[in-house]
């Protein structure tokens, strides 16, 4: 997602490698000092999102015209012009 946001932008994306601990740690520091970053923006950011289309593609009788991928990125390119 972020490799897509950053393609859609023009821009080269910056991927930090962070372990488990050091990121809870930040996020409980959140809970305390009220940052941006807590325990339960954590959670919500590491919770699953993976969706099953195919029950849609069936109701519709054919495929999507363009890809996930490919809306992600018109999406994201909309944002971009609108900001």
């Amino acid at each position: 997602m972020i490799n897509i946001i950053a393609e859609s932008k023009g821009k080269k994306a910056i991927i930090l490698n962070l372990n488990t601990t050091s990121i809870k740690f930040l996020s409980r520091l959140g809970d305390f000092l009220k940052l941006p970053l807590n325990s339960e923006r954590l959670r919500k950011l590491t919770e699953s999102y993976v969706v099953n289309n195919s029950k849609l593609i069936d109701a519709l009788g054919k495929p999507f015209p363009i890809s996930s991928k490919e809306g992600l990125f018109r999406t994201f390119q909309s944002f971009a012009k609108n900001v």
